[in-house]
C-alpha cells in the first residue's frame, strides 16, 4: 500500500499501514471525510462561541478572563488528552474526534476573546479566521490544481520543518519552567515576526500533505472509522494554523 508520509503526527503514512484494510464492509470515502470534517468544524465553532459570549458577556475584561480561564484551560489539556486517545485508539475516533472538536472550541474562544480584548478595535480575531480559511481554500486550489507538486523532497522538507519547530517549542515550554523566556519567539522583534511568518508558511504546507494523505487514504479500502480519523488530522492543522496566524497579528499589532 502506498500511502504518502504527512508530517502531521495525526496522519503518518505509519498510521494507515497499522490499520487492516476491510473487505464486505463500509470504507473511507473522501466525501465522507470532507463531511465529517465539517461537522467538526461546526462543534468547534459552537464551543467557541459559547466560550467567547461567556468572556464578553462579563462587566469587564478582568472578570470575562476569569469567566472563561476554566474552559480554556479545561479545553485545552481536555483536547490534548483526546487527542493521545484518538491516535492511539483510531477505532474510537466517532467518539473522541466531535468531543475534541467541541473542547479545542472552548479553549480557542476563551483564547481568541482574551487577545481580541486585548487589541480592541483591531479586529485581530476576524482577520484570523479570515486568513486561515483563506489560506486553506487557498492551499487546497494549489493541491487540486497541482500547482503545488507533492514529491519526496517536499514531503521531506515540510517534515524536517515540523519537527524542528515542536522541537524549539518543546525547548522554550522546559525553558520556560525555569524562568528563561525565548524572546525572541515571543517578542514583537522583527526576527520574532520573520519566525512567525516562517511557521504560519510551515503549518499552511502541512495542509496540503492533509489533502494528500486523506485522499490517498480514501483509495485504500480503510474502515469507515477512518473518515473521522482523516477529519481530526485536518482539524489539528487547521487549529495550529489559526493560532500561529493569531500570534503573528498579535505580534504586528503590538508594535503599533
Amino acid at each position: 500500500m502506498n500511502i504518502m508520509r504527512s508530517s502531521n503526527p495525526a496522519l503518518s503514512d505509519k498510521v494507515f499501514r497499522s490499520v487492516p484494510t476491510t473487505a464486505g464492509e463500509e470504507v473511507m470515502t473522501l466525501s465522507g471525510t470532507i463531511n465529517k470534517t465539517i461537522l467538526s468544524f461546526l462543534l468547534l465553532l459552537l464551543g467557541a462561541v459559547y466560550t467567547w459570549s461567556k468572556f464578553f458577556g462579563t462587566a469587564d475584561v478582568t472578570t470575562g478572563a476569569a469567566a472563561v480561564m476554566p474552559y480554556l484551560i479545561g479545553g485545552g489539556i481536555g483536547g490534548f488528552i483526546l487527542a493521545l486517545v484518538t491516535i492511539f485508539k483510531k477505532e474510537w475516533a466517532g467518539y473522541t474526534v466531535p468531543l475534541y472538536a467541541v473542547l479545542e472550541g472552548l479553549m480557542l474562544g476563551g483564547l481568541s476573546a482574551i487577545i481580541e480584548a486585548q487589541f480592541a478595535d483591531q479586529g485581530l480575531v476576524m482577520r484570523a479566521v479570515a486568513l486561515t480559511f483563506g489560506t486553506f481554500f487557498a492551499m487546497l486550489f494549489l493541491y487540486k490544481s497541482r500547482i503545488i507538486k507533492v514529491t519526496e523532497r517536499f514531503r521531506m522538507g515540510v517534515f524536517a520543518a515540523t519537527g524542528g519547530i515542536a522541537i524549539v517549542y518543546l525547548l522554550s515550554f522546559v525553558m520556560s519552567l525555569f524562568g528563561v523566556r525565548m524572546g525572541f519567539l515571543y517578542g514583537n522583534s522583527m526576527l520574532s515576526i520573520g519566525i512567525s511568518l516562517f511557521v504560519v508558511v510551515i503549518a499552511a504546507l502541512n495542509l496540503v500533505l492533509d489533502f494528500e494523505f486523506i485522499e490517498k487514504g480514501s483509495q485504500a479500502n480503510l474502515p469507515k472509522y477512518m473518515e473521522w480519523y482523516g477529519s481530526f488530522g485536518l482539524l489539528v492543522t487547521l487549529v495550529w494554523l489559526y493560532l500561529e496566524i493569531l500570534r503573528l497579528l498579535s505580534k504586528l499589532a503590538s508594535r503599533n
